[in-house]
């Protein structure tokens, strides 16, 4: 066998062995398919500290469908060595011989990539034990003498390093053992991610917002409704400038692992923000714009500081390419719609910049979810959620559980959503959603109907058009998303999204029809920006333009403007585990009104990830 090959070919094979073998043996970590999206590792023993940052950083992703790293048989199963190559009969002859080779999660041999001195010695040490295991099975007449010298004299040369090797995986054997000793339990892993957030919101004048305020309410919140002489949706001045708040938020994630490919997932949550910037918002639009995701009570409408719970479901998987996710709340922004720009940890966090402003609402259901990987370049997820998040509360508890409506009584989405990923750098994906909206309940004689709030798909408050009450609603909702990296230090980023109201009056004499809204984000993304794993983003957003249906709303249309957000935000890493993040938030023609001065918000968030 040549020489130069057969060492190339050993090296680059045994380094997928010998670090798979470490990570399997020290760490548990359950080889995930790789895919262009953020992926969530599964174990069922805590992973080094620099794993869970990197796992949490992708908060709001979804564990993809994964399979193991099997032992290659063939050198066929390689989807990227042809036959044509000029290492093709090495390669196979490795693998028929020595079965020193195992490929990427993807089927992948990837014999181009570059290794640095040490990979080599972790290589060369682990194909050592293989040749070791021939020859104890008096095998010995099966390895070429050839084969035989080639390998002592890369022995001889980095002998040193092999050493070094050996020495470091002594070291993580004790280090294994005494995080079996300390861990949470023999199953469950436990997370924490906190955030303390510094938060102003002032304008430049006087601001108009549909809807009469609701006394007490947290965060602040409007009634829509409107004037009984003219027809017209109230509208108040707001005057009054808010104070600078100090509030906190808090999620403690719980993955358990019973097979080592399965996981329970379980996020409680808890938190008291009311931010600032909610005082100048129209009914509908409450904690919206100039608020950052993490500056809100991820429990409303329980009182501040409650504990409740914020996410559960069992993922599992069906094959090796499907994975389906299954429980009784499941939070879709954390599924569908995700950017690796615009994530709640790090990016363009605002409520209205981390998704589609029209077309995911962030609010959980039950039901189940499946995620397909087709192919390297395609992945298509499903899902069938029954809405069941606690703002049902203000509407009698109307949720999967009650016997009144069920999983499939009430209000549900269906969503679709295909992801195109052409290269490591870039994502395309096409979201489909198709929402049932229940109704509010009618009032008692004598007190004003609850309004039909859009929360589901589309933000604002609908009626009739005279104040009257509507029936359950249908909705279709269309995004598209992309990010591109365009370099090390350089992305690109944006949305479009397109919403489509059915209205239809309780009163049979009233016509009905269409609200009909569009909405659109384009920013751009500076990775490492100043230190390694920072993140710089500048974010611009038109979040709900009325095309079509305005004399059904209640609120949302204000005076027949646009509103557009302008968002910077800078995420540093000031150490392993903290990360500083100053957010700029402007918001023109708030509300819709033209009229309206510019809003500013600004939030300084301390966020700690472990």
């Amino acid at each position: 066998m040549n020489v130069k090959i057969s060492s190339t070919l050993i090296i680059l094979s045994a380094v997928l062995n010998v670090l798979l073998d470490i990570g399997t043996q020290a760490f548990a970590i359950e080889p995930a398919q790789e895919v262009k999206e953020t992926k969530v590792i599964e174990t069922s023993i805590p992973e080094p500290l620099e794993q869970q940052r990197d796992r949490l950083s992708s908060y709001n992703a979804t564990p993809e469908p994964t399979q193991p790293i099997a032992q290659i048989t063939s050198v066929s199963q390689l989807s990227d060595v042809k036959t044509t190559d000029w290492a093709f009969t090495a390669l196979q002859s490795l693998v028929e011989r020595y079965g020193c080779i195992e490929g990427y999660p993807d089927r992948t041999y990837r014999g181009k990539q570059a290794i640095a001195r040490y990979e080599f010695a972790a290589g060369l040490n682990a194909c050592l034990d293989k040749i070791n295991e021939i020859v104890s099975a008096g095998l010995a007449d099966k390895v070429s003498q050839a084969d035989l010298a080639t390998l002592k004299k890369l022995q001889e040369e980095f002998a040193a390093e092999l050493s070094v090797l050996r020495g470091r995986v002594d070291a993580l054997d004790v280090k294994t053992t005494r995080l079996e000793a300390q861990q949470f339990s023999t199953t469950t892993k436990l997370n924490v991610l906190s955030s303390f957030n510094l938060s102003s919101a002032f304008s430049g004048g006087n601001i108009l917002a549909e809807g009469l305020p609701i006394s007490g309410s947290v965060p602040v919140a409007r009634f829509a409704a409107r004037n009984p002489f003219t027809g017209s949706p109230i509208v108040g001045t707001i005057t009054e400038k808010p104070n600078t708040t100090l509030s906190y938020s808090n999620y403690l994630i719980l993955t358990s692992s019973f097979t080592g490919s399965d996981t329970l997932n379980m996020i409680l949550a808890m938190g008291n923000g009311n931010p600032p910037a909610s005082a100048y918002s129209s009914a509908g639009f409450s904690s919206t714009f100039g608020v950052p995701y993490a500056d809100s009570n991820p429990v409303v409408p329980l009182a501040a500081n409650s504990v409740g719970l914020f996410e559960l479901f069992y993922s599992f998987p069906i094959s090796d390419t499907l994975r389906v996710q299954v429980g009784p709340k499941i939070l879709p922004f954390r599924q569908f719609d995700v950017n690796r720009f615009t994530s709640v940890i790090s990016g363009a966090g605002g409520l209205n910049s981390f998704q589609s402003t029209l077309a995911n609402s962030g609010l959980s259901g039950a039901g189940a979810i499946a995620s397909w990987r087709i192919s390297d370049q395609f992945l298509l997820k499903a899902g069938y959620l029954a809405r069941n998040d606690a703002s049902f509360l203000y509407f009698g508890g109307d949720s999967a559980s009650n016997p009144n409506r069920g999983l499939f009584g009430g209000s549900n989405q269906i969503l679709t959503e295909l992801t195109y990923s052409p290269s490591d750098s870039t994502n395309f994906r096409f979201l489909y959603s198709r929402t049932y909206n229940q109704a509010p309940p009618a009032s008692p004689l004598g007190q004003p109907n609850l309004p039909f709030f859009l929360t589901y798909s589309a933000r604002g408050v609908a009626d009739d058009g005279f104040g009257g009450r509507l029936q359950d609603s249908t909705g279709d909702n269309f995004v598209f998303n992309f990010d591109w990296l365009l370099n090390q230090s350089f992305g690109l980023f944006g949305r479009y999204s397109y919403s489509s109201y059915r209205i239809a009056p309780v009163n049979l004499a009233i016509a009905g029809g269409n609200v009909n809204l569009q909405a659109f984000q384009v920013g751009l993304a500076f990775p490492d920006l100043g230190k390694e794993g920072a993140l710089g983003t500048l974010s611009f957003t038109m979040p709900f333009q009325v095309l079509s249906g305005r004399n059904f709303l209640v609120a949302g249309n204000g005076d027949g403007g646009t509103q557009y957000d302008l968002e910077l935000t800078y995420s540093y890493p000031i150490m392993r585990f903290i990360t500083l993040t100053p957010s700029l938030f402007a918001t023109f023609n708030a509300n819709n009104f033209s009229s309206n001065p510019t809003i500013w918000g600004m939030v300084l968030r301390t966020q700690f990830l472990f």
